[in-house]
């Protein structure tokens, strides 16, 4: 046996591929059929989603990006800095003790921060009641455990009374971790209301930002396109909210006399992600560029890699017919959240939309991201989708799109004045019925829903969610709010309506089907 080595080049044995070649194949499958009708399809943004992508579709210079450089579409974190993510779990338990041990619970699993949800007008949560803060957090190790509040419009004195506890407890500033999520736009988006006005409600949440500048691991204020997204936005729809959002706040520190530079990295953003992995995890690149895009406008370019960016699986993809489906939803929107580079992940369990969660239902949920982060090592490669010529062009478009859609917020007066005319809430209102009636129709299929609808009973039960916080009776600012729905919703009414039919009937309604044609016809 010879030890010597004999280089094949077996390139060059084969004629160069070229597009054209590839579309003259095509064409002769095709016989004559629309190449864009049969092959291409589009998102409700209208971008086109081409069959094949090649080198041509990239920008210049996108190959030889790198993490943690602007625009940093590729990531915020340089090679070697971090790997992995915050393993983040919702907790919306009414009794402080239930929350204690649910929550210990899901730190002794693999849970690395908790999402605590404190009841506030049209919420149900924790009530921040005398020690009640305190109670549901006895044992957690504060210093290790960022705690991130979903307070709405309670959230001023749910970031005191965790400040308190912080003092209490002797934890020092560096120490401090979390995120308090002061969103008072997104908070009069999703209930249509505000009990004081906006402005005394922006003038308090840059309170926390001017509080938290010496908190190097806190935050003050979120930029949250979840209640956009829950009402059927589209990516873009949803990432020009989460902008005009962002730069309001902006505006509203340098009016309380604080820099974009001190401004940017104590505002968090957050973005949901759903069962489109692709979609997902573009929109989180898309995310960052822009984020950096806005920063450089401001002058603090550099500062834009310290926003904290997270996602949380889609409250409008869970169905509560067959709920185990969901789980194959949100496993999917991990991996995509993981892909584009969250740096936390919150999953919504399995039963959500059916009611309270339990103890299986949240274990499932965190073993998800446990599995993802620690056995598939999704965490250890950064920005594994970059380089991709269909995820780049995606990105890039849906960048573009998301900016002249926030160009468009900010020519009618910004965020607040794109509420308060109900003009955006009309728009997003209109994707999300060209949205349904693509469910309708069968254009786009749910599964579980309305493909492979499990017939029986599913074995899933779950207690109601508790009685939500009565709205303020006389607001100080009042607009017309998102009607957030899930996709599966209309299914589920005719599904609920024909088992009561048949309770009352004895018996299930008879529908004969008549194939009219040939077997042919009919596949």
């Amino acid at each position: 046996m010879s030890d010597e080595t004999t280089e094949l080049k077996l390139a060059a044995n084969f004629e160069p591929a070229t597009y054209e070649a590839w579309l003259a194949l095509v064409a002769k499958v095709l016989k004559g059929s629309d190449f864009e009708s049969r092959l291409v399809s589009r998102t409700l943004d209208d971008i086109r989603i081409a069959p094949l992508y090649t080198r041509a579709d990239t920008l210049p210079g996108t190959e030889t990006a790198r993490p943690g450089e602007a625009p940093y579409t590729r990531g915020f974190s340089r090679p070697g800095e971090k790997t992995g993510w915050d393993i983040r779990q919702f907790h919306s338990a009414t009794d402080p003790a239930e929350a204690n041990a649910a929550i210990h619970e899901d730190l002794r699993g693999g849970v690395t921060s908790i999402a605590l949800h404190i009841a506030s007008p049209g919420t149900s949560g924790l009530p921040l009641n005398e020690g009640s803060l305190a109670a549901a957090l006895d044992g957690v190790a504060l210093e290790q455990t960022p705690i991130a509040l979903v307070a709405g419009e309670a959230v001023v004195e749910a970031a005191n009374a965790l400040e308190s506890l912080w003092t209490e407890r002797g934890i020092g500033d560096v120490a401090r971790s979390g995120h308090f999520n002061a969103d008072p736009l997104g908070t009069l988006a999703q209930i249509g209301q505000l009990s004081e006005p906006l402005n005394q409600s922006l003038a308090r949440a840059v309170d926390l930002v001017r509080k938290t500048q010496s908190w190097p691991h806190v935050t003050a204020l979120v930029a949250d396109g979840n209640p956009y997204h829950s009402a059927g936005a589209s990516e873009a729809q949803e990432l020009a909210a989460m902008l005009a959002t962002l730069v309001a706040y902006l505006r509203a520190c340098e009016v309380g006399g604080i820099s974009p530079e001190q401004a940017l990295p104590k505002i968090a953003v957050s973005l949901a992600v759903d069962d489109d992995q692709f979609l997902s995890l573009a929109k989180l690149r898309a995310a960052r560029r822009l984020i950096w895009r806005v920063a450089e406008a401001c002058g603090a370019g550099d500062v834009a890699r310290q926003v904290h960016l997270s996602a949380v699986s889609a409250w409008r993809m869970m169905a509560k017919r067959d709920p185990w489906t969901n789980i194959m939803r949100t496993t999917i929107a991990c991996a995509a959240a993981a892909f584009g580079g969250a740096q936390s992940i919150t999953l919504l369990p399995f039963t959500y939309a059916l009611g309270k969660t339990d103890s299986f239902a949240r274990r499932v949920t965190r073993n998800i991201q446990v599995v993802l982060q620690e056995e598939s090592n999704l965490g250890r490669v950064a920005d594994p989708a970059g380089g991709s010529w269909y995820v780049e062009k995606l990105t890039d478009d849906l960048a573009r799109k998301a900016w002249e859609l926030f160009q468009g917020i900010e020519s009618k007066g910004g965020m607040a004045a794109a509420l308060n005319s109900g003009a955006f809430q009309d728009e997003i209102a209109v994707v999300a019925e060209r949205r349904n009636k693509a469910i309708a129709t069968g254009r786009i299929e749910v599964t579980g829903v309305s493909a492979f609808p499990l017939l029986g009973e599913d074995g899933v039960t779950a207690e109601p969610w508790p009685q939500a916080m009565p709205l303020t009776p006389d607001p100080a600012m009042k607009i017309k709010p998102l009607r957030q729905s899930r996709l599966a919703e209309p299914f589920e009414q005719l599904r609920d309506a024909a088992d009561a039919d048949a309770a009352a009937k004895g018996q299930r309604a008879r529908v004969f089907v008549a194939a009219l044609g040939t077997p042919a016809d009919h596949g």
